[in-house]
């Protein structure tokens, strides 16, 4: 058992959890929870302040605890997802209201966790979402366009070796494409693979086609 909640917290000390609450005590609390496991932790009093943070650094999880049933937090996270794709969001609501959750879920939401909060399954959910490579989101035009975490994060150029990595081109021939050695591309593939989740070649294939 311990060796497994030393694996979590190896896994997650370098993602970001972004908490955006007009509370401080909240936003304390809730900071406290993931940086015991592991994560670091940032917080915003609004969502103004959470997008100028943002720019400095992209979060790896959002929660968002603002009032939802107001037009202007479903607007705001709508927002959060179109620039932060692949992101998973988590809002908190006072109340198990299922038709606002449904409604937030539409907009991008990952999950609606209810107060009082049951910190084991949130915490549980989060690493649920994180280990998950494709993610939907809101609903445009009547359809959920899916989402690939972390290929926002992508370089142009990694960009480039991805597609040539997709095309079936080894180290060398994309290297030759490219103009740089096969062992800058390894490292470029190293970097995709990284940042999309991917733990071999396979799986990268799988989160690309998935997409």
């Amino acid at each position: 058992m311990e060796q497994k909640l030393f694996y979590h917290s190896y896994q997650n000390r370098d993602r970001l959890v972004h908490i955006v609450d007009g509370d401080q005590g909240t936003c304390e609390a809730l900071g406290v929870l993931f940086r015991l496991e592991g994560f670091q932790t940032i917080s915003s009093m609004d969502c103004a302040e959470f997008f100028i943070k943002m720019e400095q650094r992209a979060p790896d999880v959002v929660i968002l605890n603002l009032e939802i049933n107001s037009q202007s937090t479903l607007d705001a996270l709508g927002r959060i997802k179109s620039v932060c794709i692949g992101t998973p969001v988590f809002m908190l609501a006072n109340n198990r209201d299922v038709i606002a959750a449904v409604t937030a879920m539409k907009y991008g939401a990952t999950d609606v966790i209810a107060k009082p909060i049951d910190t084991e399954k949130f915490v549980s959910a989060v690493r649920d979402a994180l280990r998950r490579d494709v993610h939907l989101g809101a609903v445009q035009g009547g359809r959920r366009p899916i989402e690939i975490r972390g290929f926002n994060q992508l370089t142009p150029r990694e960009r480039q070796v991805l597609q040539l990595i997709t095309n079936g081109q080894s180290n060398k021939e994309a290297g030759r494409d490219l103009g740089i050695s096969p062992r800058t591309i390894e490292v470029h593939r190293a970097r995709v693979m990284e940042k999309l989740g991917a733990r071999n070649t396979a799986d990268l294939m799988r989160i690309v086609l998935t997409s």
